[in-house]
């Protein structure tokens, strides 16, 4: 056997360990020997499985045909787990020492499907308290002066820190798109309530969503196509898209960087040869924005209301506002932005049509210095609230390599459409320059259409 290669493409990696060039306790003993290099300044982990027992409940036995060994579509590939999702045998803490110690006794539903699967858990990340606001220790793996982004931070940072090429994560607001934005990971937001989230302690049953970050949007195509059962191709389909380029700016002031990104769409979108406009649907997403609070701090307040009455004072005063306000919401007003979310999807339903996908900022640009936060989730809170699958394409970078992400937003049903979108605008995104702190780009409101 050679040593292995953890450079390659995920199915690369799984082909080499179904051909025996490779052993799946080979792979993980490398994964871990990289996530412990790093560890000490990265702070992305906060516990580990013992890899000797992973490795062996992964390793398909000897009386297994070969055949069935070889369909294991994610055989030795190492996960990590965010810390709000149960894993057998290790203590779901949510980022936040008011929770038990006690080991979960049975694994979240997902990471089931994903031992189904042949993946090796090798221990759960980083999240922020409860996957709100509050930060933990995790550092941004591009500049460690910055932010990873909350919720999923230690998920997206092992994964941009190329320590593991597949995590798991979790989006209620901006939990996961944010952090892949900031630390160059690829990601994808699941369509709310398109999988099981049972095992997971969220904050809104509404809103909460599973999430995937890998290196790269080939290794996220192909570990969706295994996660969902479908058919995963090594090339990207070339499909007819009208792009709805969106500069995020009815909600939030951009930074120059991300405005000279923004202004780079429609040409990248020529060279797709894709067809786009603007998207012209500003009311609609400021209302959603407002809404997602509303429900979010409704249902919030409700799921941790024991926790609330108990702990207090033992958390943040970012989560205290959380739950404290979202008490003081009444049904009524809850069950109007329900009423408003259902008007808003028929209407963008409407708008995208069979081959609309919006495109714009994940984040309002790179991302800022652990002192001023983890970075505002208003770009996701609309599409959030709408349900909807959110792919996060990496690539591009800021002159002091800072990573740059863009979101790209369909209904559900157009995954692999967005996948495949996201691969081929991945390759131009990542040819593109690096952009400058003082670039005066054109915005997209600036550009003639």
């Amino acid at each position: 056997m050679t040593p292995p290669n953890r450079n390659k493409l995920i199915s690369e990696q799984v082909a080499a360990v179904n051909s025996g060039t490779t052993s799946e306790s080979a792979l993980a003993a490398t994964v871990r020997t990289d996530i412990l290099r790093y560890e000490a300044k990265l702070k992305a982990w906060v516990a580990f499985n013992d890899l000797d027992t992973e490795v062996r409940e992964a390793t398909p036995t000897a009386s297994e045909s070969s055949s069935t060994r070889n369909t294991l579509p994610l055989r030795g590939i190492s996960v990590g787990i965010k810390d709000i999702i149960d894993v057998a045998g290790l203590p779901t803490r949510c980022g936040s020492p008011v929770t038990p110690a006690t080991p979960a006794k049975t694994d979240a539903a997902c990471v089931t499907r994903f031992r189904e699967l042949g993946a090796v858990i090798q221990g759960k990340t980083v999240t922020t308290e409860f996957g709100y606001f509050n930060p933990g220790p995790t550092v941004n793996p591009w500049n460690h002066q910055h932010t990873p982004g909350g919720s999923s931070s230690g998920s997206a940072a092992a994964v941009g820190a190329n320590t593991i090429a597949l995590t798991l994560g979790t989006q209620t607001a901006g939990s996961l798109t944010r952090p892949a934005s900031f630390c160059g990971a690829a990601g994808m937001v699941l369509a709310t309530g398109s999988t099981s989230m049972a095992g997971i302690s969220g904050l809104s049953e509404t809103l909460d969503s599973l999430g995937l970050l890998t290196r790269n949007i080939d290794d996220l195509d192909y570990v969706y196509s295994a996660f969902t059962e479908l058919e995963y191709r090594p090339e990207p389909k070339v499909e007819d898209v009208t792009l709805h380029l969106w500069d995020g700016s009815d909600l939030l002031p951009m930074a120059p960087q991300m405005n000279s990104l923004l202004a780079e769409l429609p040409r990248l979108a020529a060279d797709l040869g894709l067809g786009y406009h603007p998207l012209d649907w500003s009311d609609h997403i400021n209302t959603l924005v407002d809404d997602h609070r509303i429900i979010m701090g409704y249902e919030a307040s409700r799921t941790m209301a024991d926790t609330f009455r108990e702990h207090r004072d033992e958390l943040s005063p970012q989560l205290q506002e959380l739950l404290s306000g979202g008490a003081e919401v009444d049904e009524l007003s809850y069950r109007e932005a329900l009423i408003r979310r259902d008007i808003s999807r028929r209407s963008l339903e409407r708008l995208l049509g069979d081959s609309g996908v919006i495109a714009g900022p994940a984040a309002a640009g790179p991302a800022p210095e652990c002192s001023q936060g983890t970075g505002s989730p208003d770009l996701s809170r609309a599409w959030q609230l709408l349900g909807l699958p959110v792919v996060i394409v990496p690539g591009a970078k800021t002159t002091s390599g800072l990573p740059l992400g863009v979101q790209l937003v369909g209904l559900p049903g157009s995954e692999k459409r967005l996948l495949n979108l996201g691969r081929r605008l991945e390759g131009l995104l990542r040819r593109v320059p690096s952009f400058s702190q003082t670039t005066s780009n054109p915005t997209l409101k600036d550009l003639t259409w």
